[in-house]
């Protein structure tokens, strides 16, 4: 056994080094219902399903707080269903330009994982419309993974393993050991645990660090490690079997995970 399908995650992952583009809209959102939310409130769900993120950030005891404070009464899902479809999704929509930029050397690595015929799928938190648009901004960069699923292609969305075994069907990749989920978030691994694969977490380029490669690039070496040792710290108590500090370390990962599938290991 080998392994046959890596699933890569999308924002922080493969494309928007430091996860930006979701971070305004949701800040923006709850701003037009006149709750304040901080970057860090707005990351803090980061990697699921946008309407469940923005169900998540109402439950948070502070910004619940405002909300009743605001509004006299506790949030509900009829507010969540209105704000999604009314404020978040057209900011989304509209803060996604540049939102599928590839992280630095992606390229060398999708050129590695094809030419020893592994197959490339991906899964996100995007809506189905929002997918598109950063996967077109990626595929113009040349860029495009074999199979791309969203939350509205499944019945729940991460941390259940559903969009991983539709990658897995499209491509007919099997069994689960044989499979590698890649991702900067703590749904993300919570997914490819949950799907029985081997789970890898992104530290460097992801939303646990929230950086964008310059601004991290600008911090003292000291700062920059303990943002790098609190993200890895973050993954590993998540469950990732692995954590790297971006996919241009894939490939010197993979083969280390091949010798454990030889030795008889499953994740």
């Amino acid at each position: 056994m080998r392994i046959r399908l890596v699933v890569f995650d999308w924002a922080g992952t493969t494309v928007d080094h430091g996860c930006f583009a979701p971070i305004r809209p949701f800040v923006e959102t709850l701003a037009s219902a006149g709750v304040a939310l901080t970057t860090d409130e707005a990351r803090a769900p980061m990697g699921l399903h946008k309407r469940d993120h923005l169900r998540a950030l109402l439950a948070l005891p502070a910004v619940r707080e405002r909300w009743c404070a605001a509004h006299g009464r506790a949030p509900s899902e009829d507010d969540v269903d209105h704000l999604f479809a009314n404020e978040f999704v057209p900011r989304q929509l509209r803060a996604l330009d540049g939102a599928g930029r590839l992280v630095p050397r992606l390229l060398d690595t999708v050129a590695w994982l094809r030419a020893r015929e592994i197959r490339i799928g991906s899964s996100t938190g995007y809506f189905r419309e929002a997918l598109e648009a950063v996967a077109a901004e990626a595929r113009a960069q040349g860029y495009a993974p074999d199979a791309a699923f969203c939350p509205s292609d499944v019945a729940a969305a991460r941390p259940a393993p559903w969009m991983i075994f539709r990658n897995m069907e499209a491509t007919g990749a099997f069994p689960p050991a044989a499979v590698v989920k890649v991702g900067d978030t703590v749904p993300d691994v919570e997914e490819g645990r949950n799907a029985g694969v081997w789970t890898v977490g992104v530290a460097r380029t992801g939303s646990e660090v929230g950086l964008t490669a310059e601004d991290l690039a600008t911090l003292p070496a000291p700062e920059q490690d303990r943002r790098l040792a609190r993200a890895r710290e973050t993954l590993r108590a998540a469950g990732a079997h692995d954590v790297i500090d971006s996919v241009a370390d894939l490939p010197a990962l993979l083969p280390e995970i091949d010798a454990r599938l030889a030795r008889g290991g499953h994740p």
